[in-house]
């Protein structure tokens, strides 16, 4: 594994800055792959799967130290709105959960009253804070069911109503069509034509 500052280098190269939550991110990858025995990422890439709860910098920052990609299907997004990983070894089947302490905004502050700005503080303190005072850490079950599992897809269905591919399961049977989740109203999106 690489070290932190390494890491750090290039997560702000990725991300495009460097901030809290790319710091976050890297110590609570870094952490997680530890508890896993996973020394190399690069090298165990296959067997391990992350679930992030949250769409902000530290995600990025988990996806880079561990190698997982949304389109490679090893990574997973959840959203908690929760600074927080799980890291699964597939193989295995051991997996932890790792989350931010809450309580480390205000250790930060008082860690580094001199540079003011909390964002600063921050920054600064979640270098130098022990594992322990900025993170939880406890051992979790994941059940992942084979259409989630990174490789190429398991099924492939076509949208009774607009036509369009589905992979994995993630069609709908209502009034015995097969319907996609759009087409069965479970949209993001509304059509405008």
């Amino acid at each position: 594994m690489k070290t932190l500052e390494e890491y750090l280098t290039l997560a702000a190269e990725a991300h495009g800055h460097m901030c809290p939550g790319q710091v976050l991110g890297v110590r609570m990858a870094m952490l997680g792959l530890k508890a896993l025995g996973i020394d190399d990422p690069a090298k165990h890439r296959k067997r391990l799967m992350t679930f992030v709860e949250i769409d902000r910098c530290a995600s990025d920052a988990v996806a880079l130290v561990t190698g997982c990609r949304l389109g490679k299907r090893s990574l997973k997004f959840f959203d908690y709105g929760k600074v927080a990983a799980t890291f699964a070894d597939l193989e295995s089947g051991n997996a932890v959960r790792v989350a931010a302490r809450d309580d480390s905004r205000d250790k930060a502050r008082s860690m580094f009253p001199e540079l003011g700005d909390p964002s600063r503080q921050q920054l600064a303190a979640y270098k130098a804070m022990d594992d322990a005072e900025l993170f939880t850490l406890h051992r979790v079950r994941v059940n992942v069911s084979p259409q989630d599992l990174p490789g190429r897809p398991r099924s492939r269905v076509t949208c009774d109503q607009c036509g369009e591919g589905i992979n994995d399961g993630r069609e709908r049977l209502v009034n015995g069509r097969i319907l996609c989740r759009p087409c069965a109203d479970e949209s993001y999106y509304e059509s405008v034509e």
